[in-house]
């Protein structure tokens, strides 16, 4: 069990994401660890690493750039700049929060299982720091409602940390595509269904050479309550615990019928 904290202001955090280190989203989030401690630390990927979901870099060495004092880019995956982050580059003194985000787009239902901002916040699960997950849903052609994450993410996770929450869960949270001031409040969700990239175009390059991309469509079920996509299009802030035990017990329990 991560055990619950009050005081916020003595812990060492560390900030990652999947939008790249340079993307308006981290800058949000580092302002916002900023208000609960001085002891705030940077590691990202060099570049987007949008859909990267939980891979690591294991064929190629990484290199990791310091960029200004507790800033530090590097050239792989989110999963990778976390584990270099804790087991590298800050391993003299662990973090005690991990915060990943936040994320230009929402991270909703099945997003999770492809979501590189997610899997920054699993790997940091896995080796023992609590993390928290934060995506803002945003509704193209409109702007990021980047306020609406900044004034709400500071009460969220002060409220999650007075908590504590166990071991193997990380917590995902989904702000809303409404001005701060209507958000309707924060709810506490589970997963909701939609899937990502069914729609494919097939084009021809300039040489006449056909190739297919992956298209960002998706059907989603925004009627289902107590989902994370339902509240959040509803209004409302998501904080949905996610554990990383993929085992299905029912089903474990049935098969030990015919493998005794």
């Amino acid at each position: 069990m991560f055990a619950p904290v009050a005081d916020l202001s003595g812990l060492r955090i560390l900030i990652s994401n999947d939008d790249g280190i340079a993307a308006p989203g981290i800058k949000v989030l580092e302002r916002i660890a900023r208000t609960l401690s001085d002891d705030v630390w940077v590691v990202a990927p060099e570049h987007e690493q949008s859909a990267a979901g939980h891979s690591l870099t294991i064929r190629r060495p990484l290199r990791v750039r310091e960029l200004s004092p507790r800033h530090y880019a590097v050239d792989g995956t989110p999963t990778d700049a976390v584990l270099l982050g804790i087991n590298h580059i800050i391993k003299d003194k662990r973090p005690d929060l991990m915060l990943s985000g936040i994320n230009r787009g929402s991270n909703l239902g099945e997003d999770v299982t492809y979501s590189g901002t997610v899997a920054a916040a699993m790997e940091a699960t896995i080796l023992g720091v609590p993390a928290i997950a934060l995506s803002q849903f945003v509704t193209p052609p409109e702007p990021v409602k980047w306020d609406t994450a900044e004034d709400w993410a500071v009460g969220v996770i002060r409220r999650l940390l007075s908590l504590g929450w166990p071991r193997n869960v990380l917590m995902n949270v989904n702000f809303p595509d409404v001005a701060t001031a209507d958000v309707s409040g924060i709810e506490v969700t589970g997963q909701g269904k939609r899937k990502l990239g069914d729609a494919i175009v097939e084009r021809a390059d300039p040489r006449g050479d056909p190739y297919v991309w992956i298209g960002a469509q998706r059907a989603e079920d925004r009627g289902i309550p107590g989902t994370d996509i339902e509240a959040v299009c509803r209004g409302a802030v998501s904080v949905t615990p996610l554990c990383f035990d993929l085992t299905d017990r029912p089903t474990m329990q049935a098969l030990s019928a015919i493998f005794p």
